[in-house]
């Protein structure tokens, strides 16, 4: 894949991460993109919304969801700040993302490839 397209849109959740981060949340930001446009994007809000779930990849991949119109993610790569949670790496799965690139390892919880790799097991 081509490096300053990925640049590009880590940048762009970089910038959702902030977002979490004014709002007091963990800064985690996450855009999905398909054929070079946004089709989702969340920065980390389960404070905020009193919602465990509400981390910034699961906004990414709802809001692809329904832009789609299908749970299916065919074709995307997302992009986020942070190494997935479990719950996250379980979503990518299951929408079956292209792609994922994350800015950062996260030994306590990361879940594709730290200390566990759920996007390495075989379907």
């Amino acid at each position: 894949m081509n490096q300053q397209r990925d640049e590009y849109w880590m940048r762009h959740a970089l910038g959702l991460a902030r977002l979490a981060w004014e709002q007091g949340e963990v800064p985690v930001g996450a855009v999905l993109v398909q054929d070079e446009r946004v089709i989702g994007e969340g920065w980390n809000r389960p404070i905020g919304q009193h919602d465990p779930t509400a981390h910034a990849e699961m906004m990414a991949l709802r809001q692809g969801g329904k832009v789609l119109e299908n749970y299916r993610l065919l074709n995307t790569t997302l992009y986020v700040t942070l190494e997935p949670c479990v719950m996250c790496a379980g979503a990518m799965v299951h929408s079956r993302i292209t792609r994922l690139v994350y800015g950062a390892h996260d030994v306590k919880t990361g879940a594709a490839g730290s200390l566990l790799d759920v996007l390495g097991i075989p379907a």
